[in-house]
This record gives structure tokens, sequence and C-alpha cells, in this order.
């Protein structure tokens, strides 16, 4: 397992050694041990989630104002644009975003820390979407910031207009939204 810096110091990718041979492959997804001594974070993670999004299906931006998640996401079959924003107030990043395609193939995973907005694009007629959470989901806490808000510039790569849910389709633009200290 390795660590590829983002442009985002604490928002990192994690390429896992993957073994194969014609049989097929393996790869260790999470070691506890191995995780904190790359990242320097022992986390402990609570809720596993699991999404199928059809291809053109967008997700996001979400993040918990409260209970705040860090994640540690992966594609384990199709592919997805990954995209991270900062949301931290006193963070030298706030605004800015990173777009990682993360695939079945490629096997990369990224780590979110909490402070982040979280979204992706589903870029292959499915997409299986897993991700670890350090804190559990509660709807009440729950935040969206608009995919499409054109003070974050980010470049979806869209080929037609993206599906989203109506939740999402309120999300609010970063100025007006609720933000982390």
């Amino acid at each position: 397992m390795r660590l590829i810096h983002t442009a985002i110091p604490d928002l990192l990718i994690i390429e896992p050694k993957v073994f194969g041979d014609d049989r097929g492959f393996f790869f260790e997804s999470f070691n506890r041990r191995r995780f904190a001594e790359l990242t320097g974070r022992d986390v402990d993670f609570v809720q596993d989630n699991h999404s199928r999004s059809a291809q053109n299906v967008l997700r996001g931006l979400h993040y918990q104002v409260q209970h705040p998640q860090a994640k540690l996401v992966r594609v384990v079959q199709g592919a997805v644009l990954d995209v991270v924003v900062d949301i931290r107030k006193d963070s030298p990043a706030f605004g800015r975003h990173v777009a990682v395609e993360l695939s079945d193939e490629n096997k990369l995973m990224m780590w979110i820390p909490e402070g982040f907005a979280h979204g992706f694009l589903a870029l292959t007629e499915t997409a299986d979407f897993l991700y670890k959470t350090t804190d559990y989901w509660f709807p009440e806490h729950e935040r969206c910031i608009r995919w499409d808000d054109p003070a974050l510039a980010i470049d979806w790569k869209l080929q037609a207009a993206p599906m989203v849910s109506g939740k999402d389709a309120q999300g609010k633009s970063l100025t007006e939204a609720e933000l982390f200290a």
C-alpha cells in the first residue's frame, strides 16, 4: 500500500499492492496498523456503505455539520469521478477540490478526512461504490453543496445533464452553506 499526495495535503489517494495472475487478484483493502503508519491517523470505522449508481448519476456534494465523517472510499465495479471539496473555513485550501477517477481497474482508494464535502459521478453503465465512515449517518446533520456551484468550478467531464436526487438539486452554494470552523 502506498500514498499518493494530492493538491490538498490532508486528502490522500491510497494505492494498494495488488497480487494478480491468470487466476485473478488479491489485495488488502484495509489494514488498520498500516493505514495509521501511512496517514498518521488511527481510525475506528463504524459504518460500511455500498451504493450502486447508473451511468451519469451524480451524488453529492455531501457532508455532516455535526458528527462529521471521515471516509475511505473505493469502487469495486465500474468507474466514478470522485470529487472532494475542502470546506474547512480556516484551511488554506478552503473551497478547492480534487477530482480523481476511481475504478475497479485502478483499485485506487481516497482518504477523505472530516471537513470535506464529497460527491461522485458514475462513468460506467453501473458503478458500485464502497465507503467506510468514522461516524454514523445522521440525516438531521447532513448538508449538501450544489454540485454545479460556479464558485467551485468543478469539471465533472459531463457528456449529458447528470441525474441528481431532489435533495442534491436543492443543495446550497458554498457561500450559503453551513461550514466547518
